[in-house]
């Protein structure tokens, strides 16, 4: 289910919700757990799945286009 369907079928079921508010609580939806991973946080959702963060180290690359070597820095990935 992308966005937009999400967005029509909570309007759907929710025919008191003017569209503007069913977008505004996807929004602030997602935007928790964005936040509640950017802190290093885990997120389960109930029959869905389970969200968290891992530390990737660095390491080397290669350029798609030049095929040069470059250093990739380590990061953290949901």
């Amino acid at each position: 289910m992308i966005r937009s369907e999400l967005l029509q079928a909570l309007a759907k079921d929710n025919p008191e919700l003017r569209a503007e508010e069913v977008e505004q609580v996807v929004d602030i939806f997602f935007d928790e757990i964005a936040q509640r991973l950017a802190e290093g946080g885990r997120v389960e959702l109930r029959g869905f799945g389970a969200f968290s963060t891992r530390e990737r180290g660095a390491r080397k690359g290669r350029n798609p286009r030049t095929g040069d070597a470059v250093e990739v820095p380590a990061k953290k990935v949901p």
